[in-house]
This record gives structure tokens, C-alpha cells and sequence, in this order.
């Protein structure tokens, strides 16, 4: 078995024991990682805190990628007490409601700009900073979804947004592979999540796609961990650019 001892990990993206990323603080601290967990702001502090300290995490801060600042202290933080970091975990998404809710033809430009900015953007401005951390390699990680590459009804402009997310970590794995630095992106089917339950009949999502997957199960959020884990380790280096499906094989039907 792979072990993660000694590793940094900073997991942006816990919301509460639902998360995605709780899933993947909870499998990098299992094989041995040393974590780094934020929350949003005051309001998901009282959520998240407790996880994090049950996890044993070494640093636990704020982060609202909107805010320049908040991404320069956290850094900073990092870089005085760690030094380095090994791996990063980004699980965030965002896109205004009536957004979210319409058309992607009738999706405005603000939504929009928005939408990448925060999902995306975010993404890019992390692993940038992740960069200089990394001096003996690393890997970075971000979630997508299905609805990227097919269209998924009401999934609707996150569709677009995750594309680009996609083809972000194509072409970052291939400028930092030289450096050892891996970029990959997960893709696990519909979970019942918290960002999740913003998507409109989302219930009748996960449904169709648990009957429609080879499995016949939708994923979890340990089976998200487990492979985020994986790909953090030293048996996973040659690794990079992939988008990895965590999804009881529902892409592979038509």
C-alpha cells in the first residue's frame, strides 16, 4: 500500500462531511499527509473547523478565492509553516443562481465572468501559488463533472465552466510536468453534495445515472478520496492531465 507520510496537502473545498473534499482530507490523512483545510468564511466556520480538527489538520484558515488578500495570507502561512507543499486539493464552484437556474443562452456575461472566476480561475491562481512549493514535484487536483463533455439537462452554463476547467488542467499538467508537478481532474458522477442541491432535479439526476451506471452505484465521496489519494503518491508520478471518471462507469454508455 502507498503511503502519503510526510506530505503536505492543502484541501480547499470542505463544506461539511458531505463534501467532496472532506472525502479526500479524509483518505490523504488516512494514508499519513499532514493537512491544510479552509472554509469559506464565518458562516462555514462552525461546520468545517470541527472536521478538520478531527482529521488533526496543522493548519485550518479562511479562503474566499474572491478575496486576493485571503489567498496571499494562506500561502504565506503555508510557506512559514511548512515550507513546502506536496499536494493540492481544489473542490469549488460557484455560479449565481438565476445563472445557474437559466439557459445558457440567456446566461449573462457578469454570471458568467462569475462562474469561471470562481471555478476556474481559482483553480489557476492556486496552483500558481502552489508552484514555488513544489520543488521536488507535487500534484494538484480539481473536480469537474460529465456535463463538460455531454450535455446533462439543468446542469446548463456549469457545463461550459467545467470545460474549460478540463482543458485548464490539460494544459497546466503540460507546462509543469517538467518540474514533476501533476494536474489532474476528477470527475465523479452526480453526488448528493451541498453545491450539489443548487442544481435543479438534481435527485432525479443521481436516480437516472445509479440506474444507467454499469455498477449501478453512484460514487462516494470516499470513493473520490480514495483515488485522489492515489494519485498524491509517488506511484501515481508518472501521472498527469488525466480526467479521471469516479462514477461506476455511467460515462461509458451511450
Amino acid at each position: 500500500m502507498f503511503s502519503l507520510k510526510g506530505q503536505k496537502a492543502l484541501v480547499v473545498g470542505v463544506a461539511n462531511e458531505t463534501s467532496i473534499a472532506y472525502g479526500c482530507a479524509q483518505a490523504l490523512r488516512a494514508q499519513g499527509a499532514d493537512l491544510a483545510i479552509t472554509y469559506l468564511n464565518v458562516k462555514a466556520e462552525p461546520y468545517v473547523r470541527p472536521l478538520a480538527q478531527a482529521l488533526g489538520a496543522e493548519l485550518i484558515a479562511p479562503l474566499d478565492v474572491g478575496m486576493p488578500d485571503q489567498i496571499e495570507a494562506l500561502f504565506a502561512q503555508i510557506t512559514q509553516q511548512w515550507g513546502r507543499l506536496d499536494t493540492l486539493v481544489h473542490s469549488i464552484a460557484f455560479c449565481p443562481k438565476e445563472d445557474l437556474h437559466g439557459r445558457v443562452t440567456d446566461c449573462s456575461r457578469s454570471g458568467l465572468a462569475q462562474a469561471m472566476d470562481i471555478s476556474v480561475g481559482s483553480f489557476i491562481e492556486l496552483v500558481r501559488r502552489a508552484e514555488p512549493l513544489m520543488e521536488e514535484g507535487g500534484t494538484c487536483m480539481t473536480v469537474s463533472f460529465y456535463g463538460a463533455e455531454k450535455v446533462v439537462r439543468d446542469y446548463n452554463i456549469m457545463g461550459p465552466v467545467k470545460s474549460a476547467l478540463e482543458s485548464a488542467t490539460r494544459y497546466m499538467a503540460a507546462e509543469l510536468g517538467p518540474k514533476a508537478i501533476r494536474v489532474h481532474a476528477l470527475s465523479p458522477g452526480p453526488l448528493k453534495t451541498r453545491a450539489a442541491s443548487g442544481i435543479a432535479h438534481f435527485d432525479e439526476m443521481m436516480e437516472a445515472a445509479s440506474a444507467r451506471a454499469p455498477t449501478h452505484q453512484l460514487a462516494t465521496i470516499e470513493d473520490c478520496g480514495a483515488f485522489a489519494a492515489f494519485l498524491a503518491s509517488r506511484e501515481a508520478a508518472n501521472l498527469t492531465g488525466g480526467l479521471h471518471y469516479i462514477d461506476g462507469g455511467f460515462n461509458i454508455t451511450g
